[in-house]
């Protein structure tokens, strides 16, 4: 087995001492000039060195990965969220770590335990359970943490939340504007979080007593409510979906029970995800600023006075509206 290469390596290669090669790896403390950083850099190319990330965390005590918690894994939208966080902690020299909750409460506080063991030096939070103030874990553990599109009103962590009310007013805006003047709304299982607060949106603005469709965040729920409601002849002319997975699974029921996308059945969803210009017919969606979302949770991790982002989610219209009839 070949022996690894070492900081004495690249400064024999360099040159120059291995302090100075520890200066350009580690970016300080004592600057360089630029043309021994150049040389150091390129002898360490040409070595494939590669940094001691476990020796520079006991030096500095600080591991340089931070810990992210997703409520669910499969989810594009959440799988989205975290290519951005990622890409966001990689501006910041930071390494991301994942763990999926798969919508457990459970899962969620032994991922936070487990990430504050490995000592991460922040957590961004996906919350799989809004209820659940996990973050108050790593406050006390002196561990920054940021709640990202879900999380409790508390004060352990910020929380950097979706554009949620406004998304639900472009869309009901958009489908009155086809002649749909009570488009129905589907909902989670439960009324809480963005979604609670997507349907509480919406239920403002609808008629008196109108009630919204439930079902799981999964296709395949979302799919069978669409059967049984066709069947029953109860299946109204006009959705708003709270996510595109819902939405997914509203398409293809429709598709087996032989109802017309958009001409009997209009449909808009309120995630925006890449997956939504692909679906037969393609889904009109309300894209939520995920970048914006992301990149101002990881700024909030290394200052908690970072100034939010004015973005909103906008309106993508397709052909699951009636828009786009090509």
């Amino acid at each position: 087995m070949n022996k690894p290469i070492t900081l004495a390596d690249v400064a024999r290669r360099a040159g120059t001492s291995t302090a100075v090669v520890s200066y350009v790896i580690n970016d300080g403390p004592r600057p360089v000039a630029a043309a021994t950083r150049e040389r150091v850099l390129a002898a360490a190319a040409e070595l494939g060195y590669r940094p001691n990330r476990i020796a520079r965390a006991l030096r500095s005590r600080t591991t340089g990965v931070v810990g992210l918690i997703l409520a669910d894994a499969l989810n594009p939208y959440f799988g989205a969220l975290a290519e951005h966080v990622e890409r966001a902690l990689t501006e910041h020299d930071r390494l991301m770590l994942i763990g999926n909750a798969g919508y457990s409460a459970e899962r969620q506080r032994h991922l936070v335990e487990r990430f504050l063991a490995a000592q991460v030096d922040a957590l961004v939070i996906v919350s799989a359970d809004a209820a659940d103030d996990v973050a108050r874990h790593a406050a006390r553990a002196g561990v920054p943490a940021v709640y990202l599109h879900n999380g409790p009103a508390a004060d352990s962590a910020p929380l950097v939340a979706a554009d949620n009310e406004h998304a639900v007013r472009e869309a009901v805006a958009h489908l009155r504007a086809h002649g749909h003047h009570d488009p129905a709304f589907l909902a989670g299982p439960h009324d809480t979080g963005p979604v609670g607060l997507r349907r509480r949106t919406w239920q403002d603005g609808a008629a008196p007593g109108a009630v919204p469709l439930r079902s799981a965040y999964s296709r395949a729920d979302a799919d069978a409510l669409t059967r049984r409601l066709i069947a029953a002849g109860a299946m109204p002319r006009a959705l708003i979906t709270a996510t595109d997975e819902q939405a997914v699974g509203v398409l293809s029921g429709a598709c087996a029970a032989g109802l017309a996308v958009p001409d009997d059945l209009a449909v808009i969803s309120l995630d925006g995800t890449s997956d939504s210009a692909h679906t037969a017919p393609a889904l009109t969606v309300t894209r939520q600023p995920l970048a914006a979302m992301a990149g101002q949770a990881v700024a909030l991790l290394f200052d908690r006075a970072a100034p939010a982002p004015a973005s909103r989610a906008t309106l993508l219209a397709r052909r699951s509206c009636g828009c786009d009839r090509r």
